[in-house]
């Protein structure tokens, strides 16, 4: 049974499933729960003629340290132990999905939760997705929670 449970979380709806699958398999194996999530702020300023103002770098990691804090309370509130972690990423070339992996390795996580937006067609080829780049690299299970 999967005992440590890391969570990859942001703002959206999907994010806010892949919370509550992950707390309510947590709560069923007595495990305990990582919630991370990751801001990219080396690419804030990518592509953009002036580099953007340290104040909205700090904006971000603020909203991110909120987004944690609310998600480790609802964790917290159904009696499963929980920490957080801010994934900071400020150096070229590392990418979201790969701080992810590489943090639920460190923690050492047994399963990956993470929502998935269910990108097709075009919109999957420019934007991507954290998730899929997720269970593509990490060498732990991973769990795709799907949107509506």
């Amino acid at each position: 049974m999967f005992k440590r449970i890391l969570v990859a979380i942001d703002a959206s709806p999907t994010s806010g499933a892949a919370l509550e699958a992950a707390i309510r398999l947590a709560a069923e194996a007595g495990g305990r729960m990582r919630i991370v999530h990751a801001v990219d702020t080396l690419s804030l300023s990518l592509g953009v003629e002036f580099p953007v103002p340290v104040d909205l770098s700090e904006t971000v990691v603020n909203n991110g340290r909120t987004l944690l804090e609310r998600a480790a309370a609802v964790a917290a509130a159904a009696g499963v132990a929980v920490e957080t972690a801010l994934l900071r990423i400020d150096l070229a070339g590392k990418r979201l999905a790969e701080a992810i992996a590489e943090d639920a390795d460190a923690w050492p996580a047994d399963l990956l939760v993470v929502g998935s937006h269910g990108r097709r067609g075009v919109n999957r080829l420019f934007l991507g997705s954290v998730a899929e780049g997720i269970a593509r690299v990490a060498a732990k299970p991973v769990l795709l929670i799907h949107g509506t």
